[in-house]
Parts: structure tokens; C-alpha cells; sequence
């Protein structure tokens, strides 16, 4: 057997694993669930020293090839991602289990009653880059819906991965849930990626989440259903009856909240005839918190320290202190301008006028739309999912943050006494 046969038997043994751990899993009551959940979240707070010790030398060897700091800065688990991960380890298990949920129950003229039951998908395979805290709220996701999780993170967070792996394992192995419901895929050979988009025995949904190439690789080679997880090029427009305050505020927390998140501010738009109004002060709170403008000849008209913006910066994730700034005619303006640019994640209008929200609302597509607040709400935890595998920005079974529910499907159940077709 050559090497490469070999690399890919094992490749196909863990799928395997996963595919026969789905089945009992899928079987499993809500207690035995939430009961992993919680052991998995006190394991991984005892093992904290050594988990950011793996972290610390990702960290390490990614500054070492030159990464670039947005990247480096999703690497990290310290501090508040820290806490928000084992939070949302802590708050699935209090989430309400779909599995099993029965809804849509209708009688048919023959006294037959027809439902719909949630169930699991079966295995799901997540492939991601950085943020390793991914890791974990996948595993509690896919778990608390029923579904077996293959995990294959980017390299650079290889060490971190494992070591975190190594406690979700093990959680398992002090509760009920089959230990390889949870598996990482342990090398950083970019090969495995494509065996495992081939696996379509025995995965049923690939989940991509990163940048650009990885998405469209993914779909280009799979084999089996994907939903991506694509860039995040948000928008907030800016109308002519937003309060300044408010306006300022949004903006600075949608730009610097988390810069390096799918869900930060990137280009911001803003009706002609609020711009001499708005801009100056929102600008200026920008650039004293070190954001460099690229702006439209207007937004340059209005701010000297504008730098002037080039076309390939309206559809650019820069997950880093710059803000592309355009003025434009109105609302019709902003909508196309989303429509040709954006990544169909997150869109905020701030704006006094009713009927405009309203028309905002309506009309824009993307899986996250909002009202005179932050695009930082585009988030699992933060919208009541607890945590989520990702912002679906595919238009398919799961549009937006993908929570619990998103994992699931639907089939049919019949209830009946006896009826016969004929």
C-alpha cells in the first residue's frame, strides 16, 4: 500500500468512527447531552493552563511565518473569548433540545395524523480556520443536536485544537456520549481536506468557515452538501435622519467591538444629504482610535486624513482598523451598492424615520438585517442561540447565525389507526 493510500484510509477511518458514533448519539435523551456539555466546560477550565499554554506556541508560530495580526488575533483564546467560550459550552446545555420536537401535526379528511420531527443530520464536518474557540462551539452544537462533528482547523491552530479536543474527549468518556462524536482531525496536511470532501457515505453535511479561497475550494471539490460560512462584508448606512450620537456610537462599536470577526464593520455608507452632518464627527471619532479612512471623493471632500479608496476596497474583509467610506444618493444607492459588494452577512440602517426602517428591513437580503444598532448582534450567542457553528451565507435550510435548530431536519411522522391507502 503507497503512502498516499494509507493517508487516505486513515482520513476515511475517522469519518468512519464518526458516522458509527452518530447513531447512538442520535438516540440520546436531552439529560445525557447537557450532561457532557457541563462535564466538558468544567474539563476544559481545569485543563486551562495547559490549553493556553498550546495556544500561546500557536500564537508563537504564526508571528514567526509573518501571518498577518487580524489572523493572529483570531488564534487567541485568552481573556473574554476564554470566558465566552465555556459560557457558551454552559448555556447550550440549558438551550431546549429540537431533537424529537413535533410540529406542523395535521389530520387528514381519512382521520390520519401527519407531523413533522425534528432529527440530527447524521455527521457533520466542520472545516475552519483559526479561531480555535470554533472547536469548541461546534462540538456543543453538533452534540446538543445530535450529530457526530469531524473537525479539521486551519494548521495554525493546530496545537490548540488538540489540546482542546483532548478535554471534549474525554467528557465524553465520563458520560454517555460516544467518544468519537467529537473528532480532530489530527494533521495539517491541506490532503485530508480533500479525502474528507469525498467522504459522502459517511458525512452528510460539510460546514466551510473562512476566508474566500477555503469557501470556494470547498464547494468546487465536495461531494457531499455544503453549507458555506463566507467572509463577512458588513455594512452600515448611515440615512439623513440618523442622531449623530447614536450614529457615532453604532459605528465605532460595529468597527472596534472585534475587528477580527466576521461580523465588524467594514465599509460604511451615508445618504448625501446627512453626510456634511454626520460625517465629521463620526470621522473624527474613528481616526482617534487610530482607523484609517478610504473614502469616495466626497468622504475625502469632508476629511482631509481620508485616504482616496480604490474599487477592490468596497468588497474587501480587512478584520483590521480601516473603514471604506462611501457617500451616496440614498437608500435605493446603499441597497445597490450592498447588493454588488457585500458577502450577504450583516446590514445595519441608522435612521429616525419609521417608514425607512421599515423599507430597510424589507428589502435588504442579507441573513442579518437590522435597526439603529451594532453589527456586533450578528452573533450566535448574542441573538439567543447560546453558540453558534457559524453565520450561514448560503440561502438554503440555514440562512444567518446557525444555532441549534440549523443542525437539525425535518421528516415526516404518521399517526394512524388502521387507514389504508385504497
Amino acid at each position: 500500500m503507497t503512502d498516499t493510500e494509507t493517508f487516505q484510509n486513515e482520513i476515511h477511518e475517522i469519518a468512519t468512527r464518526a458516522r458509527v458514533a452518530s447513531r447512538p448519539l442520535a438516540a440520546l435523551d436531552s439529560a445525557a447531552k447537557d450532561e457532557w456539555l457541563l462535564a466538558a466546560a468544567d474539563r476544559l477550565e481545569a485543563g486551562k493552563a495547559r490549553i493556553l499554554e498550546a495556544n500561546a506556541r500557536d500564537i508563537e508560530q504564526a508571528e514567526a511565518k509573518g501571518v498577518a495580526a487580524p489572523l493572529v488575533r483570531r488564534l487567541v483564546l485568552e481573556g473574554r473569548k476564554w470566558d465566552d467560550m465555556l459560557d457558551g459550552l454552559r448555556s447550550v446545555a440549558h438551550l431546549d433540545d429540537p431533537v424529537g420536537e413535533i410540529s406542523d401535526l395535521k389530520v387528514r379528511p381519512n382521520g390520519l395524523r401527519v407531523g413533522r420531527m425534528r432529527i440530527p443530520l447524521g455527521v457533520i464536518c466542520m472545516i475552519y480556520e483559526s479561531r480555535p474557540n470554533v472547536t469548541v462551539d461546534a462540538a456543543a452544537l453538533c452534540v446538543k443536536s445530535g450529530n457526530a462533528v469531524i473537525l479539521r482547523g486551519g494548521s495554525e491552530a493546530i496545537h490548540s485544537n488538540l489540546a482542546l479536543a483532548e478535554e471534549l474527549r474525554a467528557a465524553a468518556r465520563e458520560t454517555r456520549v460516544p467518544e468519537d462524536a467529537v473528532v480532530v482531525v489530527p494533521t495539517t496536511d491541506r490532503a485530508a481536506i480533500d479525502v474528507l470532501l469525498r467522504c459522502d457515505r459517511e458525512v452528510d453535511l460539510v460546514i466551510p468557515r473562512g476566508g474566500k479561497g477555503l469557501v470556494r475550494h470547498v464547494m468546487e471539490h465536495s461531494t457531499i452538501p455544503v453549507i458555506a460560512h463566507d467572509e463577512g462584508i458588513c455594512h452600515v448606512y448611515l440615512d439623513e435622519s440618523a442622531d449623530l450620537e447614536m450614529s457615532r456610537n453604532i459605528v465605532l462599536e460595529s468597527k472596534l467591538k472585534q475587528m477580527a470577526v466576521c461580523n465588524a464593520l467594514e465599509t460604511l455608507l451615508v445618504h448625501r444629504d446627512g453626510a456634511h452632518r454626520l460625517l465629521p464627527e463620526v470621522l473624527k471619532a474613528l481616526h482617534e482610535e487610530g482607523v484609517e479612512i478610504r473614502g469616495c471623493a466626497t468622504t475625502c471632500e469632508i476629511d482631509p486624513q481620508a485616504v482616496p479608496v480604490a474599487e477592490a476596497d468596497w468588497g474587501a474583509e480587512y478584520l483590521d482598523k480601516i473603514l471604506a467610506v462611501r457617500v451616496v444618493d440614498d437608500m435605493d444607492s446603499a441597497i445597490d451598492h450592498i447588493q454588488r459588494h457585500g458577502s450577504d452577512h450583516t446590514e445595519i440602517i441608522v435612521t429616525g424615520d419609521y417608514a425607512a426602517s421599515q423599507e430597510w428591513v424589507r428589502r435588504v437580503g442579507s441573513s442579518c438585517v437590522g435597526v439603529n444598532c451594532s453589527t456586533a448582534f450578528a452573533d450566535g450567542y448574542r441573538l439567543g442561540l447560546g453558540a453558534e457553528i457559524g453565520i450561514s451565507t448560503s440561502r438554503l435550510h440555514a440562512y444567518g447565525p446557525m444555532g441549534l435548530e440549523g443542525l437539525t431536519t425535518r421528516k415526516f411522522v404518521l399517526f394512524g389507526d388502521g387507514q389504508l391507502r385504497d
